[in-house]
């Protein structure tokens, strides 16, 4: 696979899929840091003087042209954060956008309107992925967080066009989680939260085969706990994987793998509660549920993270919305940014908590991919980076 700076790019139209699916808020963009993540390299193509034409989507029109969906408030802010205009044109293919492209000189950027107002882009629909491919002559992914699906952007494009590459954000993501599964500095602790163990199955049985060690916490360590005997009250508790849970505790004993599991949890009636209370985990009352790890537990699982060579972190180890149950995740997020290690995060619920916990420049590498992130950890070929290379 190469990347953007290896091709000849010189006077040529480049078609980029970036990631700019934003939050918007009264037509302005809230959050624009996926939009900071494609600068460095429409900056290159720029003094390159490639004739640059970006594609994203946001949100889920579903086929559908939906004002609230226009890529261009996306298109005003990327012109501010570049100093100069960004052109946009109202849809994605067709005569507008044919006759918007041809008119492009080297050095500028035109925004296409957003991919999912067609169907045909997440269908991969061949006619649509042909008529996108033919805007350009070279073609590049940067957008890591869209790489696990088999859309026309992503998969049909570079597939009608031969010269391709990375963009260097997504040549940073590859590379940084490429070092930490395949060559990481040891001890590589591995951290996943969340809700649910369905969802990351693959995940744990492919770290399982890779760390040294691994920290479970959320309510997906509810599971683990009940699959170890412990009496969760009415704590959310994946019942349909609790003998998938034994599987993995004694795959890891197998492995030599030390599994770390909360030793006391901050319980509540309900999770719209003001304040909650510290018990062992062998004391949850009947009455009431968990929704953050204990004290104790922060210091078992900061003691673990002592040392670490690389340290990776999926899903929060609470419900930290609520403000009441927030303290384990963001104190995790404090001790992870305090040691001197590889540390890499994903998912849009853990970089919400690194932010929140104001660490987020002390960390390694924040991944811009949720669902690619976890199918990275799980070992598999992303569509989008195979259809790189």
């Amino acid at each position: 696979m190469r990347r953007v700076d290896q091709l000849e790019v010189s006077g040529k139209r480049v078609l980029v899929r970036v990631d700019y699916n934003v939050p918007l808020s009264e037509g302005r963009v809230r959050d624009d840091t996926r939009i900071r993540a494609s600068l460095s390299t429409l900056r290159y193509l720029k003094e390159k003087g490639a004739r640059i034409i970006l594609c994203s989507h946001l949100g889920r029109p579903k086929g559908e042209r939906k004002p609230e969906f226009s890529l261009r408030p996306v298109g005003e802010r990327l012109s501010e954060l570049l100093g100069e205009e960004v052109r946009f044109v109202e849809d994605c293919v067709g005569p507008e956008v044919e006759k918007a492209v041809s008119e492009l000189e080297p050095g500028q950027v035109l925004l296409l309107e957003n991919l999912r107002f067609h169907a045909g882009e997440t269908k991969n629909d061949p006619e649509f992925a042909a008529t996108l491919a033919s805007l350009a002559e070279v073609y590049v992914n940067d957008a890591f967080s869209v790489s696990h699906r088999a859309h026309a952007s992503v998969v049909g494009v570079p597939e009608r066009i031969k010269e391709k590459a990375a963009g260097f954000q997504l040549a940073r993501e590859i590379d940084y989680l490429s070092q930490a599964l395949d060559a990481p500095e040891r001890p590589l602790v591995a951290v996943i939260g969340g809700a649910k163990i369905s969802g990351k199955i693959e995940v744990l049985r492919n770290l399982l085969r890779r760390v040294d060690k691994l920290i479970i916490g959320g309510a997906m360590a509810n599971t683990f706990l009940t699959a170890e005997g412990f009496s969760l009250g009415r704590s959310l508790v994946d019942e349909s994987e609790i003998e998938l849970a034994r599987e993995i505790l004694l795959a890891s004993g197998e492995r030599g793998v030390k599994v770390y599991l909360p030793v006391d949890l901050v319980v509540a009636e309900d999770e719209k509660a003001e304040r909650g209370e510290e018990v062992p985990v062998e004391a949850v009352p009947a009455d009431k549920a968990a929704y953050d790890i204990g004290e104790e537990t922060l210091i078992l699982f900061a003691e673990a993270l002592s040392g670490a060579g690389t340290i990776i972190w999926n899903g929060p180890l609470g419900l930290f919305e609520n403000p009441a149950f927030a303290y384990g995740t963001v104190a995790l997020a404090r001790a992870i940014a305090a040691e001197n290690a590889l540390t890499l995060a994903g998912g849009g619920d853990t970089l919400a908590a690194i932010k929140r916990a104001g660490v987020a420049r002390a960390f390694s590498y924040l991944s811009t991919g949720g669902g690619a992130f976890l199918e990275f950890l799980e070992g598999k070929k992303l569509p989008g980076i195979a259809a790189l290379e």
